[in-house]
């Protein structure tokens, strides 16, 4: 019995050509940019993702719930509900008892969780400015647009 090859890779040049390694090897430069622009606010990256959609979206009229602010994240909602309570436990936002469902926690930025959203957006803005660089908007059309690609896991 002869045990068949593995399968070559479809790319020439091996890990150097495959769009899902390159974008593993971006991914991780970019997120010891964002880590590093991130300790000034002593926030993770999850809890500045979460703090930064919480911010948003009461910048855009609304009080979201967890599970809203898991899914303008795209986190789990399990994992929403551990970092939320660290947030809340550094001041940066308190859970409040929503009116229309008692079961469900509104989320609402403190004083001082507006201003470090703030700034740690411009912060990260910037990462993403220097790490982009001229191509940031033509980067940010095709993220768009294949994350429209897959609904099933983007809201």
């Amino acid at each position: 019995m002869t045990t068949a090859e593995p399968p070559a890779s479809r790319f020439p040049g091996g890990a150097a050509d495959s769009p899902g390694f390159l974008l593993w090897r971006l991914t991780l430069d970019w997120q010891r940019a964002v880590t590093a622009a991130l300790a000034e606010y002593q926030l993770t990256h999850v809890q500045f993702v979460l703090l930064a959609c919480a911010w948003w979206l009461d910048e855009h009229g609304e009080a979201p719930n967890q599970l809203r602010l898991a899914r303008q994240a795209g986190t789990d909602v399990k994992m929403t509900s551990q970092v939320v309570r660290k947030l809340e436990a550094k001041g940066l936002l308190v859970r409040e008892v929503d009116p229309a469902d008692s079961r469900a926690r509104r989320l609402r930025l403190t004083a001082t969780g507006t201003e470090v959203a703030r700034h740690a957006v411009g912060a990260v803005e910037a990462v993403d400015a220097e790490f982009f660089g001229p191509d940031e908007a033509a980067a940010a059309r095709l993220l768009s647009r294949m994350l429209r690609r897959r609904p099933d896991r983007h809201s």
